[in-house]
């Protein structure tokens, strides 16, 4: 038996707003998520064969919103569950649906390594096109005994 998706169609329109790419820049970052991961080969990717329980999520939905969230720093699944809610551009890249933190993490746990590898080719593909400068980047952790302490610094006349 086949595996069953979510029907998830961004051109559908909404009633409000009527149209999510009205709200999301024509800059914005999740365009190119979205282009780059529909690019992708996604067979590596683990779905539930059986065809039992719920329509699941595709594979591109899921991964593009794990790139995109993982880009602007929110890693937690619980946050990404609330930024399908709250942020214009995730509501977009998702067409309007809600994936369940419980299902970002599972997608997150089944396919690791397959992940691994499609963020490292979004990030080439980045590369090739001018959107991302890779380099060095250095920290410094030395510490330094300071005296600056009142006692030191002010003195009394």
């Amino acid at each position: 038996m086949a595996p069953r998706f979510k029907n998830t169609d961004r051109h559908t329109p909404m009633l409000l707003p009527p149209d999510l790419r009205d709200w999301v820049a024509e800059d914005d970052l999740v365009h190119f998520v979205i282009q780059a991961v529909e690019r992708l080969p996604l067979s590596t990717f683990a779905v539930n064969p059986k065809g039992c329980g719920d329509e699941q999520y595709p594979p591109h939905l899921m991964l593009a919103l794990l790139i995109y969230c993982y880009a602007n720093g929110l890693f937690s699944s619980r946050r990404i569950e609330r930024a399908t809610y709250r942020d214009i551009a995730v509501r977009y890249l998702t067409a309007n649906t809600h994936p369940d933190h419980d299902t970002i993490c599972a997608f997150r746990r089944n396919n690791r390594e397959a992940i691994a590898a499609a963020f490292v080719a979004v990030l080439e593909l980045a590369k090739e096109l001018k959107l991302l400068k890779l380099g060095v980047v250095s920290l410094d952790g030395t510490h330094i005994r300071a005296n600056a302490s009142k006692d030191k610094n002010v003195t009394y006349q």
